[in-house]
């Protein structure tokens, strides 16, 4: 199960923790949209998502895509190791712009 953390309200910063996956996604879809629009500037601290799936994928993609329509500024930190692996897979840490560095483990 995922929850969303309000680590500073005022500041609009919050962490993801668990799952993102097709099970918590349409949970929190609502929760994250909320807090879009409460504030200009979200950051969403992924450093505790311990497992991820093309739907939390795709839940990433639609916040962020939310945040540009509706102009305000979303930033994600602290990737866990997951979210670097999903997103290296995907070839889409270019399409969220945030700084991250992704590490290929040795075969």
């Amino acid at each position: 199960m995922a929850n969303v953390k309000n680590k500073n309200q005022q500041s609009g910063r919050i962490a993801i923790t668990g799952e993102l996956t097709i099970y918590t996604a349409l949970e929190l879809k609502d929760q994250l949209l909320a807090a879009l629009s409460a504030t200009e500037a979200l950051e969403l601290d992924l450093s505790e998502v311990g497992e991820i799936d093309a739907a939390g994928l795709q839940l990433l993609v639609m916040i962020k895509q939310q945040a540009a329509v509706s102009g305000k500024a979303l930033s994600f930190t602290g990737h866990s190791p997951v979210v670097l692996d999903l997103l290296d897979l995907s070839g889409l840490a270019g399409f969220f712009g945030d700084p991250l560095l992704i590490v290929r483990k040795p075969l």
